[in-house]
């Protein structure tokens, strides 16, 4: 699954940034462990946030980011999930986010974006 993410500012100034995120579609059940792979080839945006939108809900829910390779995560969503990855150097951006199923909680749709560190 692909996604534009396009990132505007006060200017006017716009840069569409080519985020690339598989597994598309899965179906788990209780006790499965799910990856969820992330990319992408702006080099200077070093920072990676992952999302999910619970069924029926129209706001997402930030999980937690991974800023170079720090990695800082909500406390509702310390206990099933881990984000990992390398945002540093000069080649592509890759990250991942791990969730350990534990119930119906955990259903929903994930993103990821990329984000320039200030």
């Amino acid at each position: 699954m692909i996604y534009f993410l396009l990132f505007c500012s006060l200017t006017g100034l716009c840069l569409g940034v080519e985020v690339r995120q598989s597994v598309s579609d899965l179906v788990k059940k209780t006790g499965d462990k799910v990856q969820i792979s992330c990319s992408h080839d702006k080099t200077d945006y070093t920072v990676m946030l992952w999302y999910q939108q619970p069924p029926g809900d129209t706001a997402m829910k930030l999980i937690g980011y991974l800023y170079y390779e720090a990695v800082t995560m909500e406390d509702k969503y310390k206990e099933h999930f881990n984000i990992s990855g390398d945002l540093t150097g000069s080649q592509a951006k890759n990250a991942s986010l791990i969730v350990q199923i534990s119930g119906v909680e955990h259903s929903g749709v994930y993103y990821c974006a990329a984000s320039y560190a200030l």
